[in-house]
């Protein structure tokens, strides 16, 4: 290590900087919830949600933690409600999604999908929502 004003060796027993979880990670899609947009073994790019990040837009792909210990999966957010997110799968007959589970709690939005990496290429930017809103609960 170069000697110079400044560089200092740290001493053996100093603590090491605590790392920050990693930003950036891989999903592999598993099932066929969101064909026709994913595919099952589709590799994408996630950035994972920390506390005080802008909220993602309606229509993004986001990567979540479904109540009941179902494992974390690729969704298409609608909105945020009182309870949560609330997600939906892009298959009409496949999958589970905020209809059959109801919101997602804010801690359980794991990430914001930003790109498919395989098998092929793009980016996924936000899209409109295809079916109608939930429809309003009995008071």
């Amino acid at each position: 290590m170069a000697k110079g004003p400044g560089r200092r060796r740290p001493a053996d027993d100093a603590p090491l900087p605590r790392a920050r979880p990693l930003r950036f990670g891989i999903r592999i899609v598993r099932g066929r919830s969101m064909r026709p947009t994913l595919l099952d073994g589709d590799r994408l790019l996630v950035r994972a949600v920390r506390p005080g990040d802008p909220a993602p837009a309606p229509g993004t792909l986001v990567v979540v933690r479904p109540p009941g210990g179902r494992p974390e999966s690729v969704k298409r957010l609608l909105c945020r409600e009182p309870e949560g997110w609330w997600v939906e799968r892009d298959s009409p007959t496949d999958g589970v999604d905020s209809w059959s589970v109801g919101a997602i709690a804010e801690p359980d939005l794991l990430g914001v999908v930003l790109a498919r990496i395989w098998p092929r290429p793009r980016l996924l930017p936000p899209r409109p929502r295809l079916r109608p809103p939930r429809p309003p609960t009995a008071s």
